[in-house]
């Protein structure tokens, strides 16, 4: 069966050089970064020159017959707008790119509205890094809830990656009744291995609220492909809200410095855990209908020299 694939959850940036919580992130050589005190892999080795491309996102797109992807963003990266945008105005039929404001510093819903402005059509806010020298930002702060009403107004998305549990539950409940118009995707698959992730999955049972799940395979990495866990784990959520409020993402690319790109979907291809309804929703269908893609390619299978 063809399953038309959208890959809900990726990053691009051309450069890392930021802070977060004062600390250092930077990029070095052969796919490495200087990561808040330690060196990490942030890329695979063979990505020397620590750019983090559209086109070669679109290399491992063609290959692994993933039509469409969204583009979010991480404090940990840098504000990409610049480069994104770019990447949007080039390649509208196979990138959703979505903007970031840096919440921790006053003033930023007057960026939000340049960015709106500029055509991205939603915003990213890493929840998970909200805490600064002056304390933790909560959710539902002045300006924050300023923010959403903002993007209620204009119809943009709200893609959020929350803190671990239910940390972030009762502000985003509050969020969500204040704004029911406002469309929100939800990171991470609500940090599934962590307690009371089911909590930030429940999430979804409001109407336009949507969960996916870039990062699913560093968070089941202790287990490693196939992943059956992080199947099981699907499994539940589609008993908890439903499988039409789920979406797949990778996490690209950090998360294909253990795998490859294809594997990071086809766990759940092969699984006889999901049926193939289920699997066409996850991977595609439902991401389709969220962001509005239109025209998706098709792409063909290539066969591997090793086969």
């Amino acid at each position: 069966m063809f399953y038309p694939i959208i890959d809900a959850h990726a990053h691009l940036w051309l450069t890392q050089d930021t802070e977060v919580e004062g600390k250092k992130i930077k990029t070095l050589e052969n796919g490495q970064s200087l990561f808040m005190g330690e060196i990490r892999q942030m890329l695979p080795p063979f990505m020397i020159d620590g750019k983090n491309t559209a086109e070669i996102f679109l290399s491992n797109m063609d290959y692994a017959q993933v039509s469409a992807a969204v583009i979010t963003q991480e404090y940990i990266d840098g504000l990409q707008n610049d480069y994104l945008l770019e990447v949007q105005t080039k390649y509208p039929e196979r990138f959703f790119c979505c903007g970031l404001v840096d919440v921790r510093k006053p003033g930023y819903v007057d960026h939000a509205r340049q960015l709106a402005e500029q055509g991205f059509m939603a915003l990213k806010i890493p929840a998970n890094r909200l805490v600064t020298q002056n304390g933790k930002i909560l959710l539902t702060g002045s300006e924050m809830m300023d923010l959403f009403k903002l993007m209620e107004t204009k119809n943009m998305i709200l893609s959020i990656d929350l803190a671990d549990g239910a940390e972030q539950i009762a502000e985003m409940k509050e969020i969500i009744s204040a704004y029911p118009s406002l469309k929100i995707a939800i990171g991470h698959f609500g940090m599934v291995t962590r307690k009371d992730w089911q909590e930030q999955i429940k999430l979804a049972r409001n109407e336009n609220v949507m969960i996916e799940s870039g990062g699913i395979t560093w968070l089941f990495n202790d287990e490693f492909y196939p992943f059956t866990g992080a199947v099981w784990a699907i499994k539940e959520a589609i008993e908890l809200v439903g499988i039409d409020k789920l979406m797949w993402g990778s996490d690209y690319p950090r998360t294909i410095t253990a795998i490859t790109y294809r594997m990071s979907y086809d766990f759940i291809v092969k699984s006889t855990l999901l049926t193939e309804e289920e699997k066409s929703m996850f991977l595609g269908k439902n991401a389709e209908k969220f962001y509005g893609f239109n025209n998706l390619i098709k792409l063909p299978y290539i066969k591997n020299m090793s086969e």
